[in-house]
This record gives C-alpha cells, structure tokens and sequence, in this order.
C-alpha cells in the first residue's frame, strides 16, 4: 500500500517560452521566474489556497488544475490521499504565453510524487514527463517546464511524447514584454490555416534547425533564426500590438518573437544589466510590464 510522506513538500516551476519563432509546438525554453507550490497529505478533505498570478480568477476545488494533476499522478502512483492541503503562489501571468497551465500541471505531478514515499522509484522522470504531457495536450511547454533549460519535444502518435534536451549559451537570456491582457490558447491556435505553403514549410524547418545551433553556441544567429513562417502573422488579429512590437524590434535587427500562443513578447538579449537589456526594457510599451529573464537551467525542483 502508498504511504504518504509527512509534513508539507515545496515545489517550485519555471515559466516557459515555447515556439520561440519557428519551433512552433517543438521548442521551448525554460525562464528563471517560478511559480511556487506547497502540499501536504491530510486526514480528509482539500484545502486550496492560491496568491499572485490568477488569484482571483481560478476555483479552489477539485478541478483547479494543481489538484487535477496530483489526482492523475496519484492514480499512477497506486492510491489518493484522505485529504489534501494546497498552497500555489503564482507568479507566472495568466494567459500571457509563458506557460503558466505548464508550471501547473508539471508542479502538480511533481508534488505528488515528491508526496509519496519512494514515489521516484514508483514513477520516473520519464513517465512523470509523459504523464504531464497528456495532461496538457502538446510536450512544448512541459517538457522545459519539467526538465529545465532548452528542449526539443514531440509526439509520435499523440501519446508517445519524447523530449530532448539541448544546450544553451551562457551568453543567451531574454526580456520579455507582457501585455496587460491575455490571449486564450484555442483563440490564438483557432487562427492557424489547416495548411501552409510548402515553401513557407521548408523555410521555417531551415530556421528551426539554425536556431537550435544558434542557442548552442552562436548567438549572433539568433535574429535570423528565430524568423517564422507557421503561425505568428495567422495570429496577428488576436494580438496586434504584439505583433506590431516584434515587427519593430526585428526591423532594428533584434531577435523578437511570440512567446507561445502570446500574446508576450519575447526578445533575446544577453546579460541583465547590459546595454542591449537597457535598451529593450526602455522600449516596453505604455500599459505593458517588462523584465530580463535568465535561462533556467533547473526544471521542477523539490525545495
């Protein structure tokens, strides 16, 4: 029979940035800004108590998604606990295209492995990975939220999701400009055309490969990498500004995408505090928040 560890275990969970141009639903980086969630098992009932990003907006009971996760990750695990007790400080913005659904998912299965005594021997970081990819429907957001840093993600057959990390230059980090509202994932994904120009196809495959050598270890590469051509000007009516605020930053030969289905803005830069950030932040538009990220090289992590 499960046991259950005692007292409350702390997760935290990185933001995501997927697509990141043309990796559309294969690519994404893990940001150092971490929601942060605590559990613990109890005698009966649930407890969900929720601060920060979304506060006021997602339910407290069973189908928050937190608890949805850790309700699938116990199952997997042999057995539910009596009661549970949640407390998610959240950081991440809602519905802004930095995974916040991702950190949730991947926290929630986290935790409740992390609440089962011997739960890595009873679920591996592979099937905790698939399992939060299920949940989610696509591995691109996941897979950096599970694993940390730069990963390249897929699916084979709609159930068999792999993930494979890459590496990432110290030298690369990222200023992102967040919108003071959201954008709806099935809105933003609803836009896409069922086909594209095969010659529109070719050429994101040839920057897609680019950018994962440019990441590497060839920054420099960055701004004609991350040149799309699947799915962010599709996207251009849900999100406008958006996409008017890449097509400058790129004009001035800045490395500027959508994060996710945005509609945030992400830009490459280099170091917090260099004169390239400095610029950038100074660019944030009126009524938008902006700040330099680091890479986050840590996925999930039990504190």
């Amino acid at each position: 029979m499960t046991s259950f560890v005692p007292g409350p275990v702390r997760v935290t969970v990185p933001a995501t940035s997927a697509n990141l141009g043309p990796g559309y639903d294969s690519l994404g980086l893990a940001l150092e800004l971490r929601d942060a969630l605590e559990a613990e098992v109890t005698g009966s009932g649930l407890v969900v108590e929720v601060e920060g990003a979304g506060a006021d907006d997602v339910p407290r009971d069973e189908s928050h998604l937190v608890v949805r996760s850790m309700r699938a990750a116990f199952d997997l695990l042999g057995q539910q606990p009596p009661g549970l007790r949640l407390s998610c400080r959240n950081v991440v913005p809602h519905a802004r295209g930095l995974g916040s659904s991702s950190a949730a998912i991947v926290g929630g299965v986290v935790l409740a492995r992390a609440l089962v005594a011997g739960g890595e021997l009873l679920m591996d970081d592979g099937a905790a990975f698939r399992l939060t990819a299920r949940l989610e429907g696509h591995p691109d957001n996941v897979a950096p939220a599970f694993h940390g840093g730069f990963v390249i993600s897929g699916n084979e057959t709609g159930s068999d999701f792999w993930a494979v990390s890459a590496s990432v230059d110290p030298r690369v980090g990222a200023v992102v400009f967040v919108p003071p509202t959201g954008v709806e994932t099935k809105v933003a994904r609803g836009l896409l055309p069922a086909e594209v120009p095969h010659a529109d196809a070719a050429a994101d495959a040839a920057r897609t490969a680019l950018l994962v050598a440019a990441l590497a270890s060839q920054p420099e590469q960055l701004h004609r990498a991350t040149r799309d051509y699947l799915h962010q000007d599709y996207r251009r009516p849900a999100m406008p500004d958006s996409l008017a605020l890449v097509d400058a930053l790129r004009a001035d030969g800045v490395a500027a995408v959508v994060s996710g289905a945005g509609p945030t803005v992400l830009a490459f830069t280099d170091s917090d505090g260099s004169s390239l950030t400095h610029d950038l932040l100074a660019r944030c538009p009126a009524g938008w928040s902006a700040q330099h990220l680091a890479v986050s090289l840590d996925g999930a992590r039990v504190e």
